[in-house]
């Protein structure tokens, strides 16, 4: 008996730590702190349906986390559990980063109850767990804001380019191009019913922008556009020139660098959206003044070149810089060339006869010549292995230097050239600027390529600007400025934001220098630039670039006059003679 009694009793004793260890577990850990934790990491880590499901109503629950993250732009709040009061209650401490600096923090309050069905607890579901803010069916948005726009200023403070209201025309499948299209062209005389209908049809049933109408534009036609079916009007803000004829894809980089000033002006708002739909701000601060900017640009003589310009067919262009500061006065293109790109400043083509500039420069400083020696200038020479003709075969016999530059010896300088080492041209155009990289706040650039000539044939047509050699009228335009300065301004069209250039690069010896100016002044006088002789100071270089398979050649003209130097390109011209007259047109003003 005493064996069975002692039995009992281990018996009884193992039943009792198992009772004890149950009512541990029943018991479980504090509440309403660990359903609160399990909520606020939830929604610290993003889990929508994780956190709805620690609450009273998964359904509801869900619904408004999934729209307070859309809301807020991001599902990635900062949230922990602040600590717990009566009641059953708790709260959260939240922080919201939508960026450097900007930071929302705020505190809420909630409170748990047990489930005695599911044997757990819950958090009490009400809006207001997330957000004070979200009581009476009110939601929650990120945005961000912008100040007011800068203004783009020529450089005697009028305006070049500001923001302006446009409106896209767009025309859905159900429109009639036919009905549409004498409206539009009223305004683009080039629009057809044929144009439309296969902007139409490209749009596959979507709708197609067809045109974007100025405000001076749109006014005397929008009722009329407005009343055809299937044609909706859909004002934007876009950066435009203040004058349509300026429009230009030149204005690209100042564009770019207007955007970064008004993307730095950005400020942000949360904005309470109450039931009813009024708004109210709840945390956020503006940005700063996004500044105004002020370009080299001189309206007089960019309104003067484009409209030289707009008289030819094919692509042409004139580029003014200012020599002693680098200052960009003109940047101008016509339609033919805006139609290419900033062909201004990143166009690359043979120089022609104006790189005999830089092939002079490094004949005298090599000490091949000086300008008045006598050198032959025949009119069709066999240099090296290469045959190369003057233009049309003209035959000055020996003269001087400077009379064969003014009248754009072939000959000559091809010789020179073949007495130069592989690299004296690209090292010279260096000196000149042509070559080096720029990196010049608004504008966006390339001067040209002049590679080592590794053979007598590579140097006489580099001589010419032929063969490898290429210049922008940006580049050659430097060029000009090179001479006239002393040395290569540092490009600007920004006031107070000068370029960087990839490397540096000696300036040309002053002697050189000087010789190179009278050369081209006397090109002006009695050279193959005559015709401009009336113009006062004016110094310059033809240029005849031939290109393809010799087939056509772009006409050039660089120079300058008093404090402006400039390039003149016109594209398939046959000769430099239009380039000198839309030159003259142009400075005369």
């Amino acid at each position: 008996m005493i064996g069975t009694v002692r039995i009992r009793l281990i018996g009884m004793g193992v039943a009792a730590a198992t009772v004890l260890s149950l009512s541990a577990c029943a018991t479980g850990p504090d509440q309403p702190e660990t359903i609160a934790e399990e909520f606020a990491a939830a929604l610290d880590a993003g889990d929508v349906s994780g956190a709805a499901a620690l609450t009273t109503d998964p359904v509801a629950a869900e619904s408004a986390i999934d729209a307070l993250f859309a809301g807020l732009g991001h599902d990635d709040p900062t949230v922990s559990v602040a600590g717990t009061g009566d009641g059953d209650t708790f709260d959260l401490d939240v922080t919201w980063t939508f960026g450097e600096g900007r930071d929302w923090s705020y505190r809420t309050t909630g409170s748990a109850t047990e489930d005695p069905e599911a044997d757990a607890w819950r958090i009490r579901w009400d809006p207001t767990v997330l957000s004070p803010e979200l009581a009476g069916g009110a939601s929650l948005e990120y945005l961000t804001t912008v100040g007011a726009p800068p203004t783009i200023f020529d450089r005697a403070g009028r305006p070049l380019m500001g923001e302006q209201v446009v409106t896209v025309v767009n025309l859905d499948a159900t429109a009639d191009p036919a009905a549409v299209a004498p409206v539009l062209a009223t305004v683009v005389p080039t629009i057809t019913a044929e144009s439309l209908a296969e902007q139409v049809a490209a749009a596959a049933g979507g709708a197609a922008g067809v045109i974007t109408l100025r405000e001076e534009d749109l006014a005397p036609i929008e009722d009329r556009l407005a009343a055809l079916p299937g044609v909706t009007l859909v004002p934007q803000t876009r950066l435009l020139t203040t004058e349509r004829d300026l429009a230009s894809p030149v204005w690209s980089g100042l564009a770019e660098l207007w955007q970064e000033g008004q993307d730095a002006s950005a400020g942000w708002v949360i904005r309470r959206v109450a039931a009813d739909g009024t708004t109210s701000q709840v945390a956020g601060e503006a940005g700063p003044e996004a500044p105004d900017l002020t370009s080299t640009i001189d309206l007089d003589l960019q309104r003067r070149a484009e409209e030289v310009l707009a008289g030819f067919d094919t692509p042409a262009v004139i580029v003014g810089i200012e020599p002693s500061t680098g200052a960009i006065r003109t940047m101008a293109q016509n339609d033919a060339a805006d139609a290419e790109g900033p062909i201004a400043a990143t166009g690359l083509y043979p120089p022609g006869s104006t790189f005999k500039v830089v092939t002079t420069a490094a004949a005298l400083d090599a000490g091949l010549a000086e300008p008045d020696t006598v050198l032959p200038c025949p009119g069709i020479a066999s240099i090296g292995s290469r045959t190369i003709p003057n233009d049309e075969n003209f035959d000055l016999g020996p003269v001087p230097l400077h009379t064969a530059f003014a009248f754009s010896c072939n000959t000559t300088m091809g010789q020179l050239a073949l007495d130069l080492p592989p690299d004296a041209l690209r090292a010279t155009a260096e000196r000149f600027g042509l070559g080096i990289d720029y990196v010049t706040p608004g504008l966006v650039t390339v001067t040209g390529d002049v590679p080592v000539a590794d053979t007598d044939a590579a140097r006489v047509e580099a001589a010419i600007g032929q063969g490898q050699v290429t210049a922008s009228p940006f580049g050659m335009a430097l060029v000009a400025a090179a001479v006239a300065n002393g040395r290569t301004p540092v490009p600007t069209i920004v006031e107070g934001q000068p370029a960087t250039a990839d490397r540096d690069a000696e300036p040309m010896p002053e002697n050189v220098l000087a010789a190179l100016r009278e050369m081209m002044r006397e090109t002006v006088i009695d050279g193959t630039a005559g015709t401009l002789r009336d113009i006062p100071d004016l110094a310059g270089k033809t240029g005849t670039a031939e290109y393809g398979d010799n087939t056509g050649a772009h006409g050039w003209f660089i120079g300058s006059q008093d404090n402006l130097a400039f390039a003149v390109f016109v594209s398939g011209a046959d000769g430099s003679a239009p380039a000198v007259e839309a030159a003259g047109r142009w400075l005369r003003g």
